[in-house]
């Protein structure tokens, strides 16, 4: 008998992607013990470790990096056969999978998933979130059917993209800043001197994007909008913020805006999904998705 399993293998690329039993198991929706178990099990039927265990983080062992050489390509592969199957008989995808940018929270969507479910078609939901290019990432990857993305998508094709939205990005720094004293737009050696606050790109296989950063630039990297916004506001660097998200802060005067000799222009955002394979699912989720997004579905 077969000791992996495609299960097996969907764990095990979740902690690889992720970096810890406990992130697996939040993008999976399972319990961290089930994740632990699931993992050990296998490396005893196997007889080899997959992980090497430092604190809460796991890294994969060479065993474990060329089992999921293949074992991605096998995921792929079944979901795939999976929807086909179910779309020959009715026509609607057995998954589907939307990923939308890091800055969006997935609650902006709930009213879309409400009339979704009220379909009652059987396709099943999975819902994750990236940051900047690895949103494109997942797409082009097979790993989203429709995605919701900042930025201009990967050439190559195998996607269509349609525009729903931008937003304005102002130059901040807390009040209390050294940039704030300076009563001029700031110059590329002004923002050299000072550390940047820099969200830290979600892609894997693809280069990172990096917007309105100058090489030597002193950086910290955070893992998302918001918490890049929380550095700023407690004074631990400079950078670019969406007009809208701040608007609370400028208007308190927690944070100024500030001039700047190199502005950046507006972000688009698409709205972007595969060509390949267009189910009823995907089909009413890119017709419902086509409007003007953003700023609007944003809390701030």
């Amino acid at each position: 008998m077969l000791k992996l399993s495609l299960e097996a293998i969907e764990i095990i690329d979740a902690i690889a992607r992720y970096g810890s039993f406990a992130a697996a198991a939040e993008r999976l929706y399972k319990v961290p013990s089930t994740i632990s178990y699931a993992v050990s099990k296998l490396e005893d039927q196997l007889g080899l470790a997959l992980f090497v265990r430092n604190g809460p983080r796991a890294t994969l062992t060479p065993a474990g990096h060329e089992m999921l050489k293949e074992g991605r390509w096998l995921l792929v592969a079944a979901r795939q056969l999976e929807s086909r199957m179910r779309q020959i008989s009715t026509g609607f995808e057995s998954e589907l999978r939307l990923v939308h940018d890091s800055l969006i929270p997935t609650s902006a969507f709930n009213s879309d998933i409400c009339a979704f479910e009220d379909l009652n078609c059987g396709t099943r939901l999975r819902i994750g979130y990236e940051v900047m290019t690895g949103t494109w990432e997942m797409l082009r990857e097979g790993r989203a059917d429709l995605i919701i993305a900042a930025g201009e998508g990967p050439p190559g094709g195998g996607y269509k993209a349609v525009r729903v939205g931008s937003l304005e990005f102002v130059f901040c720094v807390r009040t209390t800043h050294p940039l704030a004293r300076l009563q001029r737009p700031l110059t590329r050696d002004d923002l050299l001197e000072h550390t940047a606050i820099v969200v830290g790109d979600g892609a894997r296989s693809s280069a990172d994007r990096t917007v309105g950063l100058m090489l030597g630039q002193r950086r910290i990297t955070v893992p998302s909008m918001q918490a890049k916004i929380a550095a700023q506001v407690d004074g631990l660097g400079h950078g670019f913020l969406p007009r809208v998200c701040v608007r609370a802060e400028l208007e308190q005067g927690v944070l100024v805006e500030l001039q700047v000799e190199e502005p950046r222009p507006p972000e688009n955002f698409w709205l972007a999904w595969s060509t390949e394979r267009m189910g009823e699912a995907l089909k009413w989720w890119v017709q419902r998705l086509d409007r003007q997004l953003l700023p609007g579905i944003l809390p701030c």
